[in-house]
């Protein structure tokens, strides 16, 4: 089955530096992504509760911009991406995510991001 691409934008309040911090790197990933975050090259293993873990590959970064990972158990070898970008309308940053999903599972995904960004914003004030 393919999966379908999701993208979603988050207005954050902070500067691309903090939310840089928070996006690309072990410590920042544990603040709200996972309950641990570890990375031994580019690697990164992701801890929730006491059993479930997860490996992902960082197959690309551009410092400063966005990160990419791909699970290393995912059989159609897609990614998830956590881009900044700036909106000058608004005169925001933006948390851009890409993802992938089954046909079904869209909905169920796009909540649990949004879960996870609730997260993110009480846990950095963003």
């Amino acid at each position: 089955m393919n999966k379908e691409t999701i993208r979603i934008e988050y207005p954050l309040k902070g500067s691309a530096n903090m939310i840089w911090r928070t996006i690309g790197t072990p410590q920042g990933l544990s603040i709200w992504f996972a309950d641990r975050v570890e990375a031994t090259g580019k690697s990164f293993d992701f801890y929730w509760g006491k059993t479930e873990h997860r490996r992902a590959s960082l197959i690309a970064q551009r410092n400063g911009v966005y990160v990419r990972f791909r699970w290393e158990d995912d059989e159609q070898q897609c990614f998830f991406e956590m881009r900044i970008t700036y909106n000058e309308m608004v005169r925001q940053h933006m948390l851009e995510i890409t993802d992938f999903a089954e046909k079904d599972e869209v909905e169920d995904t796009k909540s649990i991001w949004d879960s996870q960004m609730e997260r993110f914003c009480r846990a950095t004030g963003m």
